[in-house]
């Protein structure tokens, strides 16, 4: 089984299983086994019920079993001791419905990876919330550890249809007046928003002492706009259609989506939030290696 788990890293994979808990269970077990053969070993994901000692900690909690296997010092880590709290904030706006042929839809690919994550936090003793939008905030459930939980949280996103328009900014906002302790967000879209109004809402994050990870999630043909001879192109919010031939302004399309992903890039980088960009092709392992990265540095 182990030889076999790391395909369930590519989305392709993933998608052709139903059960969503499944998925994101399969999805990590992958991960792990891979984080195993590769130089990110050192990750904290054998010790989901432990914690490493620390001056002060109360030696009657150290795990002497551990100890004795690994010559390290490990205390005992208690359910109402949360190491993280993590909010996965979902972009559920029609755009995110978008496929172009061969690929998984940008919010199959959303609620994979955010189901993954959550069910990693989980793993790990965080406390793990969810939040939900299009054009306003739509669902908001706050962070809690427990298995009973995470299947709540997991039937809330399967239950979710790409609808609405998206506003982003507005929505985002909404999102960080709910969050009354402060901890990591995990922002999931496409980001097809005004950049100024969506920069705003993460600013409004940061304000609250909030870590930020944005993971913008675009479909390859809206990176490439490889698109054939004749093309008509459909909003898939106002339904608004337009015919053309897409290499008299692919150069022009590619330049300006450069322009816009590196607006965030940079922005964010300037208000120390990490972002990622990825497409429906990107394997899971990126995002959650991201996860962990962040999640050891506030540790």
């Amino acid at each position: 089984m182990a030889d076999n788990t790391i395909q369930f890293l590519q989305p392709d994979v993933v998608s052709r299983i139903a059960n969503l808990e499944l998925r994101a269970r399969l999805v990590v077990e992958g991960f792990i086994t891979g984080l195993h053969r590769s130089p990110y070993h050192g990750f904290s994901v054998e010790f989901a019920e432990h914690r490493q000692y620390m001056p002060g900690d109360a030696i009657r909690h150290i795990d002497w079993k551990i100890l004795g296997r690994t010559d390290r010092y490990y205390i005992k880590q208690y359910e109402e001791e949360t190491n993280l709290r993590s909010t996965i904030v979902v972009d559920t706006s029609r755009s995110m419905g978008y496929a172009s042929p061969g690929h998984i839809s940008k919010f199959h690919y959303a609620a994979s990876l955010a189901a993954a994550l959550a069910y990693l936090m989980v793993r790990q003793q965080d406390a793990v919330g969810l939040a939900l939008f299009d054009d306003a905030l739509r669902a908001y459930m706050p962070p809690h550890t427990t298995r009973a939980y995470l299947r709540q949280l997991l039937l809330r996103l399967h239950e979710a249809v790409p609808s609405g328009e998206t506003s982003a900014g507005t929505a985002l906002h909404q999102v960080a007046d709910r969050m009354k302790r402060r901890g990591l967000v995990i922002i999931i879209s496409d980001l097809l928003d005004d950049p100024d109004t969506v920069i705003a809402a993460l600013r409004h994050f940061r304000h609250k002492k909030n870590e930020i990870i944005v993971m913008h999630v675009l479909d390859p043909m809206e990176r490439s706009f490889a698109f054939g001879n004749d093309a008509m192109f459909r909003d898939v919010e106002t339904r608004e259609t337009m015919t053309t031939q897409p290499w008299h302004i692919g150069a022009s399309y590619r330049q300006a989506m450069e322009e816009f992903l590196e607006r965030y890039k940079r922005e964010c980088r300037e208000h120390a939030i990490d972002y990622v960009v990825m497409d429906t092709t990107t394997p899971f392992d990126v995002a959650l290696t991201e996860y962990l990265a962040r999640r050891q540095r506030l540790h």
